[in-house]
C-alpha cells in the first residue's frame, strides 16, 4: 500500500498543492498563481511543474496517485473537466491525460469538482467527520458546493451534481461567471463580494477600511473586510452580514431540494466566521419549508484550504470509488 499521495487544488486565483502522507498529514505544500488569463495550456504547465516538485519530494515509488480538485463539471470517469469558472478559455480538458504526458507518469490522476473534494476532506479530516450527510459551501474566487449523502459524494447522473454556486436566487440579479443570472456567486464570489463592497463605501465615510487599504480600493478584499469587522467597524460588518443573508438564502433552498440538514462551510471567504455564518443561521429557517426546520446546523470548516488539498490525496489513496465510509 503506497504510503504518500499528491493533492492539487485548482482555484481561479491560486494553485495550491500538498504531498501527504496517509498517516501523518500534509508534509509538504507549493503554491502558486494560477494566471487564467496567460490560457489553458499556462495553466496546464503551473500544474504539471507544482506536481512534479512535490513527486521530486516524495520517497521512492511511495506516491499512490495524484488527486486533483478543479472548478467546473467533472465526467463520470473523474478525468476532464468542462467549462471550469473564472478560467478563461477552458472548455473541455482531460487533466489526467494532460498531467500523465507533462510529468511521463504512468500513476493514477483523478479528478474531481474542487467542492466535491473539499467536502471528502472535511468528511475524513473536518468539520463534517461525525455526520454521515452533510452539505458543502465553498466560498473562495467562486462560490462551490458539493454534497454527502450516506457517507458518499452524490456526484448526480453524469458528474456533475452539487453547483449551489449557480443556484439562483433573484432571476433578475447579477450574472455570476457561469452566466447564470442571479446566482449566488454572482454575489458571494469574491470578485463580486468586493465590488459590491466598493459600491456601498461611498455610504461609509469613516470606515477604517479606507484606511486598511491606504485609500486604495483597489486593495479591498474579504480579508480586509473581516480585519476591520474584528475592530468594530460598522460598513465592514454591514457586508459580511449581507453576505451572511444571501447565504442563508440560497442554502435554505438546497435544505429544500435535499433534505440534508447540515452544512459545512468552507473556502477563503468562511474565514470571516461568525460575521458571515451567524446572519446565515439567523435566516436560514426562514428559507426552510416548516417540515425541515429541526435539526439546522450550519459549521465553519476550521481546516481552511488543507480540506480541499487533504479531500484531493483522499481520492488518490482511495481511487476513482472514493467514498468517505472506506478507509
Amino acid at each position: 500500500m503506497s504510503s504518500h499521495a499528491i493533492g492539487i487544488d485548482i482555484g481561479g486565483t491560486n494553485l495550491k498543492a500538498a504531498l501527504v502522507a496517509r498517516d501523518e498529514g500534509l508534509l509538504e505544500r507549493a503554491e502558486c498563481p494560477t494566471e487564467a488569463h496567460r490560457g489553458p495550456q499556462h495553466v496546464e504547465s503551473q500544474i504539471a511543474g507544482l506536481a512534479a516538485d512535490l513527486l521530486d519530494a516524495a520517497p521512492p515509488d511511495a506516491v499512490a496517485g495524484i488527486g486533483i480538485g478543479a472548478p467546473g463539471t467533472v465526467n463520470w470517469d473523474r478525468t476532464t473537466v468542462s467549462h471550469p469558472p473564472n478560467i478563461d478559455g477552458w472548455t473541455s480538458v482531460n487533466l489526467r491525460s494532460v498531467l500523465r504526458s507533462r510529468l511521463g507518469t504512468s500513476l493514477p490522476v483523478i479528478v474531481e469538482n474542487d467542492a466535491n473534494v473539499a467536502a471528502l476532506g472535511s468528511a475524513f479530516y473536518g468539520a463534517g467527520q461525525h455526520v454521515d450527510s452533510f452539505i458543502m459551501i465553498t466560498l473562495g474566487t467562486g462560490v462551490g458546493g458539493g454534497i454527502i449523502y450516506q457517507n458518499k459524494i452524490f456526484r448526480g447522473s453524469t458528474g456533475g451534481a452539487g453547483e449551489i454556486g449557480h443556484m439562483t436566487i433573484d432571476y433578475e440579479g447579477p450574472f455570476a461567471n457561469s452566466g447564470v443570472s442571479g446566482a449566488i456567486e454572482g454575489y458571494l464570489g469574491q470578485t463580486f463580494l468586493t465590488a459590491h463592497a466598493r459600491d456601498q463605501i461611498v455610504n461609509y465615510p469613516e470606515s477604517m477600511v479606507q484606511e486598511l487599504v491606504e485609500g486604495d480600493l483597489d486593495q479591498l478584499s474579504p480579508r480586509v473586510l473581516y480585519e476591520a469587522a474584528t475592530q468594530g467597524d460598522e460598513f465592514a460588518r454591514a457586508i459580511l452580514a449581507w453576505a451572511g443573508h444571501k447565504l442563508g438564502c440560497v442554502l435554505g433552498s438546497a435544505v429544500n431540494l435535499l433534505d440534508i440538514r447540515t452544512i459545512v462551510v468552507g473556502g477563503g471567504v468562511s474565514a470571516a466566521g461568525e460575521y458571515i455564518l451567524a446572519p446565515a443561521r439567523d435566516v436560514l429557517p426562514r428559507f426552510v419549508t416548516p417540515g425541515l426546520r429541526n435539526d439546522l446546523r450550519v459549521h465553519q470548516e476550521g481546516l481552511g484550504n488543507e480540506a480541499s488539498l487533504l479531500g484531493a490525496a483522499r481520492l488518490a489513496f482511495q481511487g476513482k470509488d472514493a467514498q468517505v465510509g472506506t478507509q
